[in-house]
C-alpha cells in the first residue's frame, strides 16, 4: 500500500493545482464576452496555433537575451504589468457577471473600478511580498483566466495542434538545447507567477531564493517542487475548448462537452501524476508532453464513449 510521505506533499498539491486551475477554467470562461477570442471568429482556422507557437519563440528568445545582458528589472515590470493586466481581464467579467442586477439598479459598473482594484492590488503584493502562496494564488487564477481565453478562441483540432507541438518543444528545451532550465531560473529571480513553487515546509521562503540550478543538479533533498505556470495552462486549454465547441448534447442528464472535458482532466491529472513521480526521482522532466498527452487521451475515449464516432470533433478546413 502506497504511504504518503512528507516528500510527496508537494507533488500531491502539484496535482491538485492543476485540477483547480482547470475547474476554475471552466467557470470562468462562461462569463466571457466574445470580445475576448483571440484569434477572431474563426476559431477552427489551424494556422491559429502556429501564431500562438510564433510568439511563445520569440518571448522566450527574448527573455534569455534580456537574462544574458543582466536586464531582469526591465523585464520584471513588464511581466508584472502584463500580470496585472491579465488579473482584470479575468476579475471583470466574473463580477459583471455576479452583480449584473446591482450594477443595473444603480446604473454604475462597480465591477469595472473592484476589478481594478483587486489587479493593482495584488500585483503590487506580488512586487512587494513575492512569497510562495502569493505567487501561487495569482499564477491559479491567472492559469485558470488564461486557460479559459485560449480555450473558447480555438476549436479542437487547432487544440490538438497546439498541444502537440509545444510537447514537442517543451521537449527539446529540456532534454535537447537544456535552455529551459536556464529560463527557469532567471524568471525565479524576478519572482512572478511563471513558476510555480510548492516547498516542503510552510516557512519556506521564496522572496529569498535566487535561482534553482544548484537544487536541480544537486542529489540532496530539495525544499520545493517546482513546476512552470505553462504546465497547468496549455493541457488546461483542451478542456475548455471541448465544453464550449463540442455539439450541444445531453447523455443521462449530464452535458455531454463538460463531460468530455472532465475526461479531459482527469487525463492530464493521470499525466501530472506521472510527471511529479519522474521529479521526485530527483531529475527535472518536461511537463507537457506527459500532461498534453493525457489530456489528449482522456479527452479522445471521452469523446469517443459519449458522442460515440471517430471525428474527435474536428472541424475540417477542407
Amino acid at each position: 500500500m502506497f504511504e504518503i510521505k512528507r516528500k510527496h506533499l508537494p507533488a500531491i498539491a502539484i496535482i491538485c493545482m492543476l485540477v483547480i486551475t482547470h475547474m476554475l477554467a471552466l467557470n470562468v470562461v462562461q462569463t466571457y464576452p466574445e470580445e475576448y477570442q483571440a484569434f477572431g471568429e474563426d476559431v477552427d482556422d489551424p494556422t491559429n496555433p502556429l501564431i500562438y507557437v510564433a510568439v511563445i519563440l520569440v518571448f522566450t528568445a527574448g527573455m534569455l537575451l534580456v537574462f544574458k545582458y543582466g536586464k531582469e528589472n526591465y523585464l520584471q515590470y513588464a511581466i508584472l504589468g502584463v500580470v496585472g493586466l491579465t488579473l482584470f481581464y479575468v476579475f471583470y467579467p466574473v463580477l459583471f457577471r455576479a452583480g449584473y442586477p446591482l450594477i443595473a439598479a444603480l446604473r454604475f459598473d462597480w465591477a469595472f473600478f473592484v476589478s481594478i482594484f483587486l489587479a493593482i492590488a495584488l500585483t503590487y503584493l506580488l512586487y512587494k511580498r513575492p512569497e510562495w502562496y502569493v505567487v501561487n494564488g495569482i499564477g491559479i487564477i491567472m492559469g485558470a483566466g488564461i486557460a479559459g481565453i485560449f480555450g473558447m478562441s480555438l476549436g479542437i483540432l487547432p487544440v490538438f495542434i497546439l498541444l502537440i507541438a509545444l510537447a514537442i518543444y517543451d521537449f527539446i528545451s529540456v532534454y535537447k538545447t537544456k535552455h529551459m532550465i536556464s529560463l527557469a531560473s532567471g524568471v525565479m529571480k524576478m519572482k512572478v507567477p511563471v513558476m510555480m513553487v510548492v516547498p516542503q515546509r510552510f516557512n519556506y521562503s521564496f522572496a529569498e531564493k535566487e535561482g534553482i540550478e544548484q537544487e536541480l543538479d544537486s542529489d540532496s533533498q530539495r525544499e520545493a517542487m517546482f513546476i512552470g505556470l505553462g504546465d497547468l495552462i496549455i493541457p488546461g486549454i483542451l478542456p475548455v475548448a471541448a465544453a464550449i465547441h463540442l455539439p450541444y448534447m445531453t447523455i443521462g442528464g449530464h452535458f455531454a462537452p463538460l463531460l468530455v472535458a472532465m475526461g479531459s482532466i482527469i487525463g492530464a491529472t493521470v499525466g501530472m501524476i506521472a510527471l511529479t513521480w519522474f521529479v521526485l526521482k530527483g531529475k527535472p522532466h518536461a511537463g507537457l508532453p506527459l500532461l498534453n498527452s493525457g489530456a489528449i487521451l482522456g479527452y479522445m475515449v471521452s469523446y469517443f464513449v459519449i458522442y460515440q464516432d471517430l471525428t474527435f470533433g474536428f472541424v475540417l478546413p477542407w
